[in-house]
């Protein structure tokens, strides 16, 4: 059975920053690709970044200079690094594992930046 748990979604200002996790299990963690979605209230789940099992890191226009994805193979772990947070960052954060062709998601976590 395939398992994602986020963590680290928190209440944050404006300019400030959080990292979240999201540990695997159930697959070869090593062998997907793990990515990092959002969704605000009222838009579509949009895509923020990934990593490929080879290490390869993409981001969206909106994530690049601010996002950092990273992940720890021993931990299965991936994890999204976010500094210089704006308010239109307000979303529920989900992970993905593309596994054998398959996407896999965990249950969110939310994740809002006001003063």
């Amino acid at each position: 059975q395939v398992q994602l748990v986020e963590s680290g979604g928190d209440l944050v200002q404006p300019g400030g920053s959080l990292r979240l996790s999201c540990a695997a299990s159930g697959i070869i963690f090593s062998s997907a690709a793990m990515g990092w979605y959002r969704q605000a209230p009222g838009k579509q789940r949009e895509w923020v970044a990934r990593i490929l099992s080879g290490g390869s890191i993409y981001y969206a226009d909106s994530a690049k200079g601010r996002f950092t994805i990273s992940r720890d193979n021993g931990k299965n772990t991936v994890y999204l690094q976010m500094d210089s947070l704006k308010p239109e960052d307000t979303a529920v954060y989900y992970c993905c594992a593309t596994y054998q062709a398959y996407n896999y998601w965990g249950q969110g976590t939310q994740v809002t930046v006001s003063s």
